[in-house]
């Protein structure tokens, strides 16, 4: 039986509680959740100039896999940062390493080699991204650690991301809210994100804040907890499926720290009949936001990956071009306090799409009314 209250009230406006959100890898100076902001088009196309030092930005993409963001989202709004900021494109080259490290490490010494001055780097596991930045610095190459962490070796030069505890703390707080007025206690499932990934644990700590308490006083079950390996949509559908197995189906609620992973986890709940339980997700992916409407997913994490996109193209340009750039935040990655600047996440839920992911131009109704979501009151 489906005991779970939808919810029908926004909760985008959730105040995130960030007392409890530092880390031992990432432990913000100045404040737990920077009010860092991205520089707008017009500030990055006054700043803009021909006469441009820069010979050379490159940016190393993890995969396509894992998220549709890599290349659907990031990719465009990077190429628009540099374009916007005044280089050619000649001046910079995005690549992506589809999931395999030993691909990155030829790629950023090839771009070295071909004359790049930053790197601005998503790394696919903290060893091999060590091992990259090592090597950069040894050739007087700075680089930037984009949306992920390096939390081996002396880290980068710069950090661009959003407060991943943060993160992790929206999808926590909109499941507590969710199982508010459960019947009962719910069994809860969760499947964390690839555990070579900082941003995972990161995640999890946020998450886990809102949902450890109710485990320990038995408000809550816990029926299984699994870490996903490289955030493998297949392999978390195939997890699901086990869990709900070896549960005898018994799970109410689902707490799923991506988009992707989730449509995964929705498909094997929607084979054994549990339609419409809470699940939870982050991306704002096209499905995470069709699914929100089909009232198959809870919520999605807004991360405004543009303004992130426009940051780091700031930091690098400005690098490129032998300035240094003034940030006043830092995350330790367990050796060094890394200058970094943190965006805010947002909560989407059925009744702010309109105000979050469409009125920022991050989804469009156009893609996300199609297939089952276009006969949703949204798209009528």
């Amino acid at each position: 039986m489906n005991k779970w209250r939808k919810l029908t009230a926004a909760t985008a406006g959730l105040a995130l509680v960030t007392a409890a959100c530092g880390s031992d890898t990432e432990e913000v100076s100045e404040s737990a959740s920077s009010d860092a902001e991205a520089p707008t088009t017009e500030a990055m196309e006054e700043a803009a100039g021909a006469d441009s030092d820069c010979s050379g930005i490159a940016v190393l993409l993890p995969d396509s896999v894992s998220s549709p963001r890599w290349e659907n989202d990031d990719r465009r709004f990077l190429a628009e940062a540099f374009e916007t900021a005044g280089l050619s494109s000649d001046q910079y080259s995005i690549l992506n390493a589809e999931g395999d490290a030993a691909t990155q490490q030829t790629q950023a010494e090839q771009a070295i080699t071909d004359g790049a001055e930053v790197l601005l780097m998503v790394n696919l596991d903290s060893g091999s991204g060590a091992a990259i930045i090592d090597n950069a610095r040894s050739q007087d190459v700075a680089i930037i650690d984009y949306d992920r962490l390096t939390v081996e070796g002396e880290g980068a030069d710069y950090y661009v991301s959003f407060d991943n505890v943060a993160v992790g703390a929206t999808m926590g707080a909109a499941m507590e809210d969710a199982l508010a007025d459960f019947d009962g206690v719910p069994n809860v499932m969760i499947l964390d994100g690839g555990p070579t990934d900082n941003n995972a644990t990161l995640f999890a700590e946020g998450y886990m804040s809102f949902a450890q308490p109710h485990f320990d006083d038995g408000t809550w079950n816990l029926v299984d907890k699994q870490a996903v390996p490289d955030w493998d949509n297949v392999q978390a559908q195939t997890i699901a499926e086990q869990i709900l197995t070896a549960a005898g189906n018994e799970v109410d609620a689902v707490i799923v720290a991506n988009d992707g992973m989730a449509g995964g986890v929705i498909s094997a709940l929607t084979a054994q009949g549990l339609n419409g339980i809470p699940v939870t997700g982050q991306d704002a992916t096209v499905g995470g936001v069709q699914n929100i409407l089909l009232g198959n997913q809870l919520m999605t994490v807004y991360k405004a990956v543009r303004a992130e996109a426009f940051a780091a193209a700031d930091l690098a340009v400005q690098l490129c071009n032998g300035e240094t750039p003034a940030v006043d935040d830092t995350v330790n990655n367990g050796t060094t306090d890394v200058p970094s600047l943190l965006l805010t996440p947002v909560e989407t839920n059925a009744s702010n799409i309109q105000e979050t992911v469409i009125a920022d131009g991050f989804r469009t109704v156009e893609e996300i009314c199609v297939g089952d979501a276009a006969e949703t009151d949204f798209c009528s």
